[in-house]
């Protein structure tokens, strides 16, 4: 009872979250265990995304910023010039400097006043930056980044020193150039020619806060990815749960059937699960049924069996006992007949029963063949007259037109029709007739059996298919039959996916009618 209430309540709880058991557990553990690396691969490139649109756009401002003030400084006096120089610097804190026709520096913003920008001391960097600067490495190296030259102040203050300058000076176009400084932070510097007289203009501008919108988008995606994380393992240990305690479940369940202290115990079937356990506890809970059909199946042979075996025992014994004090020649004769009757009785059922015991096991390991019902049966019809089995009654084949193929294994079915005309032959008339009709659907084909004897009743029909159950006509000897070959015949059939039933004959006629049904191939035979 405590164990069922447990079942009950652990059920209970898991039909509240049915929308998640109709998930297969490989996709709620392929989900879980992807959220957090496909939200980090996706934050990533998103970085590296989003680092290229700031530094586009910061190109595009650059180039801007290079040409309006070179076309600014075209014309002006030198005093002007300078004064612009510092004033163009300071408001876009940023170093401009100009270099005359020959390629020697004529102006620098950061000489003629105080330095608009300074460039961060990496030796001061504590572990924070550090850590910050490796976090950008591995970013790059994830995402593929072009490795970019480090900024560094050429030591000759000329036009040449610098590529962006020297390609301006020859092109006549600006140009722009991205460096990185030691910290990590973007330099970005713009050259444009000044005027017709070959002067060339040059702007250097660290991008400090590019970088640092990076980073703290970078440590938006770090916080977002520490909560995937924890609701990864959540739902880590979520699954585990509704994996485990049903495994559990079922794991002492099937320990309790095979210990068979409980014959009553109930394997948890967990109808609100859609998914690989729920499968599972259901096949587990309908192999269990089919055992204890299977063992009450054979623990009432079993015990029909010594029932069966212990009559004729009975009578061997007493007929034994009973011939040593005996003096009278033909009672004594008598006596042995009865005997030798009994043994016979024994070696009939045993084999019988040997033959019953291996049906299902041998038709499981048999490999099936494509077989004519039709002339499989005319050929049994055909043996039995040869060898004056039928008794002078006459048998009627009807076949149909075409082939009857089924998949079977030849040897069984043939004992199964063979039991069916032992059965028909010892109830029919002697002269009387046995008709045998074959016909086939779509899906199966039927072998219909009618003899001429008293039939069957209807509250038999079923019964004289049980083991040992057996109504034998009035003139047959005593214990000719063991009772089991209508049992067996039912059992081949139901190993082919087949049926065998009896059934009253059409328009009241008098006599039995047993019907074989079997699957029909689905390929025929040439």
């Amino acid at each position: 009872m405590a164990e069922s209430a447990r079942s009950g309540r652990f059920g209970a709880g898991l039909e509240r979250l049915s929308w998640a058991n109709r998930l297969s557990l490989t996709s709620r553990i392929l989900a879980v265990n992807l959220l957090p690396l496909a939200l980090l691969g996706g934050g990533l490139f998103y970085l590296d995304g989003y680092r290229k649109q700031l530094l586009s756009e910061r190109y595009k401002l650059a180039r801007i910023e290079a040409q309006i003030t070179a076309e600014a400084l075209a014309g002006a006096t030198r005093q002007r010039q300078e004064a612009l120089l510092v004033q163009i610097g300071k408001e876009q804190r940023m170093r401009v400097r100009m270099f005359d026709a020959e390629g020697n520096l004529w102006a620098d913003s950061f000489a003629l006043a105080e330095p608009s920008f300074t460039f961060a001391d990496t030796s001061m960097d504590g572990w924070g930056e550090d850590w910050a600067q490796t976090l950008d490495r591995i970013v790059d190296t994830v995402v593929s980044a072009e490795p970019v030259e480090d900024y560094i102040e050429p030591e000759a203050n000329i036009a040449d020193a610098w590529p962006e300058l020297a390609r301006a000076r020859e092109t006549g176009l600006s140009q722009i150039q991205l460096r990185d400084w030691p910290d990590g932070s973007p330099v970005i510097t713009a050259a444009a020619p000044v005027g017709t007289n070959g002067a060339t203009l040059l702007t250097t501008r660290n991008a400090v806060d590019i970088t640092e919108a990076v980073r703290s988008a970078r440590s938006s995606l770090g916080l977002a990815v520490t909560m995937a994380l924890v609701a990864s393992i959540l739902l880590s240990l979520y699954l585990a749960r509704t994996i485990v305690q049903p495994l559990r479940s079922l794991s002492n369940a099937a320990q309790r059937v095979r210990l068979g202290r409980d014959r009553q115990v109930e394997v948890p079937r967990l109808p609100h699960r859609r998914d690989e356990i729920g499968l599972l506890a259901r096949a587990v809970s309908d192999m269990t049924d089919a055992l204890r059909d299977r063992i009450d199946a054979v623990e009432h042979f079993a015990a029909d069996v010594a029932h069966e075996i212990k009559n004729p025992l009975a009578s061997l014994r007493s007929a034994v006992e009973s011939l040593g004090r005996v003096e009278d020649p033909a009672l004594r004769e008598q006596l042995l007949d009865i005997a030798s009757h009994d043994v016979r009785r024994i070696d009939r059922l045993v084999t019988e029963i040997s033959d019953a015991s291996r049906v299902d096991a041998e038709i499981s390991r048999a490999t099936l063949e494509e077989v004519d019902l039709g002339a499989l049966t005319e050929a049994i019809i055909e043996r039995r007259e040869n060898r004056g089995e039928n008794g002078g009654r006459r048998i009627a084949l009807n076949k149909p037109l075409g082939r009857a193929v089924v998949r079977i294994v030849p040897a069984r079915i043939e004992r199964v029709i063979e039991n069916l005309l032992d059965n028909a032959v010892s109830f029919s008339p002697v002269e009387g007739q046995i008709d045998i009709n074959i016909t086939m659907d779509d899906e199966f084909v039927a072998l219909v059996i009618e003899d001429e004897g008293p039939g069957i009743p209807e509250d038999s029909r079923e019964k004289v298919f049980q083991r040992f159950h057996s109504i034998r006509p009035d003139a047959e000897d005593f214990g000719h039959h063991s009772g089991l070959g209508l049992a067996i015949a039912r059992t081949i059939a139901e190993a082919h996916d087949g049926a065998l039933v009896a059934m009253a004959r059409d328009k009241c006629r008098p006599g039995a009618k047993l019907v074989l049904r079997l699957p029909r191939a689905t390929r025929r035979i040439a």
